[in-house]
């Protein structure tokens, strides 16, 4: 009987091993790269629009209220109460005022605490003048927007000066009821009012129409007791309720019978920088919007750079002086500015160690409420 002889089968060299093994390698190596590229090419483009909808969200936000500049105010600005030292810009009822200049500019006669529809803030824009390292030159401009508020027309509403101090309110006809100066979206405390009042005049207009005579001043309130009454006391925030002309002690002076006021609340609208301190749940710089004298809120996170410059009619020339980023420091008047040009940029935060990108949003809005000047005009002060 045969026994049966098993042949031995030949396996993989050792060569044959490391040659499969290094081959395979090389393709999950490959494979691992392009998971690793599209991962980060996924990040980059989040990175992307997440900063760009930041500076888009700051950009709308601005174009609205700098496109409201000047609405309401008389023609070339208002001469403010400057009684008693300078009125505040962006500042709170704590005492926490947001930009480092943070006063109104004088006139172009020189006198003090002068409202114009835009304020320009040169250099001026980052709370506590905080550096902010990623910025480019280390240039942060603010920028102050000036204009009524027609959201909440007061129009329904009588207002009469028992005193300097305080005003009271009534409607006009019964037209509301109950008088409600506190509804939602009514006035607050810090709030900025202005109030024009005018008295018939004796003579005639070059239109036949009844001249005028004006007072004009702007008060913060400081209390409102109830539905029909609104303090202006002195030591306000802002220091609108300063004693001498122009003050609201001009304006209950000027209110007698027969006399018409136009009232409205101002909204004083100032964009600035603001740098988190460390240790907070955010780190990275903001853009901050503050109204009148209440506290600043932010608008859009990641916000490490914003510039303006300006389009200003040149009142001796009559012509355009384009892109000025310091027009008072130039000589030109903020009443004439035509335009506002905006640069925003943002930086995106940094993810599981990546680096941050960084990119600019440009923009220009037209100040449409602003002082007109006809260009065309054989006179260079064709201005209104």
């Amino acid at each position: 009987m045969k026994m049966p002889i098993s042949k031995s089968q030949r396996g993989f060299s050792l060569l044959e091993l490391l040659v499969a093994s290094t081959i395979g390698l090389i393709a999950i190596m490959a494979m691992t790269q392009l998971f690793n590229m599209g991962m980060n090419a996924t990040l980059a483009v989040t990175q992307r629009v997440d900063t760009q909808e930041n500076m888009r969200a700051a950009v709308e936000l601005m174009t609205k209220d700098i496109s409201m500049a000047g609405a309401g105010l008389p023609s070339g600005g208002l001469q403010l109460a400057n009684g008693s030292g300078a009125i505040k810009v962006a500042c709170n009822q704590t005492g926490t005022c947001y930009v480092p200049a943070d006063s109104y500019p004088n006139s172009g006669t020189g006198a003090q605490n002068y409202m114009y529809g835009i304020l320009p803030g040169f250099n001026n824009g980052v709370q506590g003048s905080a550096v902010i390292a990623a910025a480019p030159a280390a240039v942060n401009d603010s920028i102050t927007s000036i204009y009524c508020d027609y959201n909440f027309p007061l129009t329904n509403f009588t207002f009469s000066f028992p005193s300097s101090t305080q005003a009271t309110v009534g409607v006009v006809n019964g037209a509301i009821t109950p008088n409600n100066i506190l509804a939602p979206g009514g006035l607050n405390v810090g709030d900025l009012m202005l109030f024009i009042v005018s008295s018939p005049g004796n003579g005639k207009t070059a239109q036949g129409t009844s001249s005028a005579e004006s007072a004009a001043a702007v008060g913060e309130i400081t209390g409102i007791p109830n539905n029909t009454t609104i303090d202006f006391n002195a030591a306000d925030a802002l220091n609108f309720n300063q004693s001498g002309a122009n003050s609201l002690a001009t304006v209950a002076a000027s209110y007698v019978a027969g006399s018409t006021i136009t009232v409205c609340r101002l909204y004083a609208v100032t964009y600035f920088l603001q740098v988190p301190p460390a240790g907070g749940t955010v780190q990275s710089p903001r853009l901050m919007r503050q109204v009148n004298g209440l506290t600043a809120v932010p608008v859009a996170d990641d916000i490490i750079n914003v510039q303006f410059s300006y389009d200003v009619v040149n009142s001796a020339l009559g012509t355009i002086s384009a892109n000025q980023s310091n027009p008072i420091g130039g000589g030109l008047s903020p009443a004439l500015i035509q335009k506002v040009n905006m640069w925003v940029m943002g930086e995106s935060i940094v993810q599981s160690g990546k680096k941050s990108q960084s990119m600019y949003l440009a923009s220009s809005v037209s100040a449409r409420n602003m002082s007109f000047c006809n260009s065309y005009s054989a006179q260079t002060t064709a201005c209104q």
